[in-house]
């Protein structure tokens, strides 16, 4: 009877010892995923406080690397990169579409030159992706430099009337503030 009584107090008590394993192993990966999920929240901070207040505007740049879901310095490049090669496209196409479209002489011609001026700053930044690629961080920045310079060119062409309507310049703008996080990404690179 007694041999029983203490195999019952053994089972009792490696029952006790498993389950006290067991709250521990679920209080340590609780910890885990706790110092993960903070780290990266802290880690996104910190580059979104050394690249943001950088840039053409911070506001913007700080929603675009925040959706990034990356930290990581060239995977924020590749990310802004394609943004803004996505972008460039958009703008290409309205570009062209509004050339074909506008009745006004003037207009017509200086959204025939944006096309062109798109058309080479999408080149510009095909050649940025492939410098990175490459790991040439001051190639991405020089052509993404001749992006801006080539977007600016189509921004002046509606420095006086008459204006444009559409959505071009902004696009423009849009661009020039992700062509800006890029540069100050690849000094940082």
């Amino acid at each position: 009877y007694q041999m029983n009584h203490i195999n019952k107090d053994g089972k009792q008590q490696r029952k006790i010892k498993m389950a006290n394993n067991s709250c521990l192993i679920i209080i340590s990966l609780v910890g885990v995923l706790s110092f993960t999920i903070i780290s990266n929240v802290a880690s996104s901070n910190d580059v979104v406080s050394t690249i943001c207040p950088k840039t053409s505007n911070p506001q913007f740049c700080s929603s675009v690397l925040k959706s990034a879901g990356t930290t990581n310095l060239k995977g924020l490049a590749v990310y802004t990169l394609n943004l803004a090669h996505t972008n460039a496209e958009k703008s290409l196409t309205l570009a062209n579409s509004l050339a074909k479209t506008a009745t006004n002489p003037q207009l017509k011609q200086r959204y025939s030159s944006c096309a062109e001026s798109y058309d080479e700053a999408i080149g510009d930044i095909e050649n940025a992706q492939k410098d990175l690629a490459l790991g040439d961080f001051n190639g991405v920045n020089i052509v993404t430099s001749g992006a801006m310079t080539n977007i600016g060119d189509c921004q002046d062409k509606f420095a006086q009337p008459p204006k444009d309507t559409s959505l071009l310049l902004k696009n423009g703008k849009t661009l020039n503030d992700i062509c800006s996080i890029i540069l100050v990404i690849s000094n940082l690179l």
